[in-house]
């Protein structure tokens, strides 16, 4: 089974809170037409209507024109300051008609919380089929009911391009030696240490100022910064309880090595173009590098031991 993308992730949970959203609001709006020339009145229903919309954050009735014929029904109250506000120019607004009867609009910052939300537009009809209004309803997105699992990041391969102006002087810049350059094999050895003793799932190496920053699963939610000095020495396993290799790792023990071996190799293979920094996580199996070019590549550990550096530098 593929994992889906971001992008399919975020439609799947949009088409779900069309289908939650899209028969209460259809329902209020056959409600609403008798009442839209007795604003008390629509707004009393409006206020009675709203626990059933729950998490909405505001309830509001429009004309056809898109003026709000109603204050804002909120949780805590009406809201005056909203009445006859022209909301037609408002993004949730646009494409709604001719098009369908009801929209969930894309997320939006709203203007006055300064967070990301979302407006459910249903369409008011009067029995003739003429459109005589609009149902509005605001939520905020932290307070939808989701019911997507966990988005998961797809291991296929990914490249980014970076600065520009970093690529346009390439070669007018070459690699400068490091102290983690002039101590590479100490250092991998250390790191490899730390990720099958130490509990380390995710770690990166930044060669060019000669630093790693590593994640531990003791403690996943904070990252160490070890300098050269600490890198260097095999003492600073002893900071570090010792743990068995991850069950949920997906890169085999003996590979770790490798990976950090063509580190090695893409980082002196050329003096204009060479590896400023690589990492690597156990459990997602993912090889993260950023060249001197600026440029980035997110790729599986496998993929990446099947490439040679002649690969890396073609062209």
């Amino acid at each position: 089974m593929s994992i889906p993308s971001l992008q399919e992730s975020v439609r799947r949970q949009r088409e779900a809170l069309t289908a939650l959203l899209g028969v209460p609001m259809q329902q209020l709006a056959q409600r609403c037409i008798p009442l839209l020339g007795d604003r008390p009145k629509l707004e009393e229903l409006l206020s009675e209507t709203l626990p059933q919309l729950a998490p909405c954050k505001h309830l509001y009735v429009l004309d056809a024109h898109g003026f709000q014929l109603t204050d804002n029904i909120t949780r805590d109250g009406r809201d005056p300051s909203q009445f006859g506000r022209d909301r037609s120019d408002r993004p949730y607004m646009q494409g709604i008609v001719g098009s369908t009867d009801f929209k969930l609009s894309e997320a939006y910052i709203s203007r006055n919380r300064k967070r990301p939300s979302l407006t459910a537009v249903q369409v008011i009809r009067n029995s003739q089929g003429e459109r005589c209004g609009f149902l509005g309803a605001d939520y905020d997105l932290r307070e939808l009911p989701h019911t997507e699992a966990l988005y998961q990041e797809p291991r296929t391969w990914r490249q980014l391009k970076g600065d520009p102006s970093i690529r346009a002087g390439l070669f007018q810049q070459c690699r400068t030696e490091s102290r983690m350059d002039h101590n590479i094999d100490e250092v991998l050895a250390v790191m490899r240490e730390l990720i099958s003793e130490h509990g380390v799932f995710h770690g990166k190496l930044h060669f060019s100022s000669a630093r790693a920053t590593v994640w531990l699963v003791d403690d996943p939610f904070s990252y160490r910064i070890l300098g050269i000095d600490e890198l260097i020495d095999p003492d600073t396993c002893l900071a570090w309880p010792r743990r068995p290799y991850l069950e949920r790792a997906c890169v085999p023990l003996e590979a770790i090595m490798p990976v950090f071996e063509l580190f090695k190799r893409l980082r002196f293979a050329d003096e204009n173009i060479y590896l400023r920094a690589g990492s690597l996580n156990i459990v997602n199996g993912l090889v993260a590098l950023n060249f001197s070019c600026d440029g980035s590549h997110y790729l599986r550990f496998d993929e990446f031991l099947g490439k040679d550096t002649d690969f890396w530098f073609r062209g």
